[in-house]
């Protein structure tokens, strides 16, 4: 059991869910009465949305490790599962049974609400995680970039369950105003995850050569590959910088929080960046990076504080 739970790596798991739950929960329902914000999700329903999404992160972990096997050996021999604990055949079973019940979830809960549309979000994010991991991970950032739309898709579905279809003449500028708010965060999850994407394929440079990858720091070179991150490090920087200053001035919880738990670390980040060598400096900058989208995501906790 521990060895599939690795295998789709349940610590991220509950990340997702956690974010997804902070949204619901912190972001949007304490801004029923003072707003007026309608939520269309069920506490059931909302659950649904939530263990389809857990189900398909989780099968492109999996069937990301079926296709990584010969690069895991060189990159991280600790962490080898697939053909270790869990043969490659039932690793691929365990894919397609988990994207299963993620986009058959999925589809059910597109049509309960009305909005049968909404099924092509499943496929398309079960889609990109596949061809990511068979053959877009080894093209210069563009397997980078996917999986960074992939992660901030998982904050925006819930924006988009939750607040389109309740959306009336009545309420229309409220939703759209938190509508606003929850891709503000989406955005921020690409920036952070794209950094950390180079991050990890800088760490990986060399399995990923003797696989024949063409990531960007084989294509352009360990060094420059960590300036390019370091410059993309400025980028989210700079865009919180300028969110809590023009928003959250004169809210000091708030300020207080972005500058302690979000800003302070970014810039040890971008700094850590511009001098790394070592592959543990890039794997140390590769958790602050993880740990910095968390605490990014926790502010949602704040609102109903400040949000008056």
């Amino acid at each position: 059991m521990i060895h599939f739970l690795n295998l789709i790596r349940w610590k991220n798991l509950v990340i997702i869910a956690l974010v997804q739950i902070l949204v619901k929960y912190a972001l949007l329902l304490p801004f029923y009465e003072s707003h007026g914000v309608i939520t269309a999700l069920t506490p059931l329903a909302f659950a649904i949305l939530v263990v389809a999404t857990i189900c398909i992160a989780a099968g492109g972990y999996v069937i990301n490790d079926v296709f990584d096997i010969d690069t895991d050996k060189v990159n991280k021999p600790e962490r080898v599962i697939i053909n270790k604990y869990i043969t490659e055949k039932n690793g691929f079973n365990i894919f397609i049974v988990l994207n299963i019940i993620g986009v058959g979830l999925g589809f059910y809960l597109s049509n309960s609400i009305g909005k049968s549309g909404y099924f092509a979000i499943f496929i398309i994010a079960s889609a990109l995680l596949y061809i990511y991991s068979n053959g877009l991970k080894q093209m210069t950032l563009i397997g980078n970039i996917v999986v960074s739309v992939v992660v901030a898709l998982c904050i925006l579905m819930v924006g988009i369950f939750e607040l389109i279809p309740a959306i009336n003449q009545t309420n229309k500028e409220v939703q759209i105003f938190f509508l606003k708010i929850i891709l503000d965060y989406a955005i921020f999850a690409f920036m952070i995850n794209l950094v950390r994407e180079i991050v990890k394929d800088i760490e990986d440079i060399d399995g990923d050569h003797k696989s024949g990858m063409k990531t960007l720091p084989i294509v352009i070179g360990r060094e420059r590959a960590t300036k390019v991150a370091f410059g993309l490090s400025l980028i989210p920087l700079f865009g919180v910088v300028y969110y809590v200053v023009t928003y959250f001035f004169k809210q000091q919880l708030l300020l207080g929080y972005f500058l302690i738990a979000v800003i302070a670390p970014m810039i040890y980040i971008s700094i850590k960046l511009f001098n790394a060598e070592h592959k543990k400096q890039y794997n140390h900058i590769s958790t602050m990076l993880k740990l910095v989208m968390v605490t990014g995501i926790l502010s949602m906790l704040l609102y109903s504080y400040v949000l008056k």
